[in-house]
């Protein structure tokens, strides 16, 4: 016979058995088989698992993220492109997603001479 909450089930042949009174001191018979056992209905079962038990790369990634600090992100790269101001030949630029998903990405270039312009893809 074997326990899984309240219920108990016969080993021999897994049929459901009735509960008894819980006290651990009845005797269950099984209707089907014919085999009995005292009623563990009333056994308390109690487990404990540590975190790294389960890993999870969910979890290992958001700890990556949580330890990177904004020095560590590049938010923005080197292209080949003139600058309308200064006219020079290489500017930095990122791009975000300002509108909706099935458009594109609008493209902020920055020049060291200060100058600031945009572009929608």
């Amino acid at each position: 016979m074997s326990a899984i909450g309240s219920l108990v089930f016969c080993a021999d042949c897994g049929n459901l058995l009735d509960g008894g009174s819980g006290d651990g001191k009845a005797l269950l018979v099984c209707d089907v088989c014919g085999a009995s056992c005292r009623d563990t209905a009333s056994k308390v079962i109690v487990t404990h698992s540590k975190p790294s038990a389960f890993p999870s790369s969910l979890r290992a990634k958001r700890s990556e993220v949580q330890t990177l600090t904004e020095d560590d992100m590049q938010t923005d790269a080197t292209i080949r492109q003139t600058c309308e101001k200064c006219g020079r030949e290489e500017v930095r630029y990122y791009t975000q997603q300002l509108r909706s998903a099935d458009e594109g990405s609008t493209v902020f270039y920055t020049c060291d001479c200060g100058h600031k312009w945009n572009t929608n893809n």
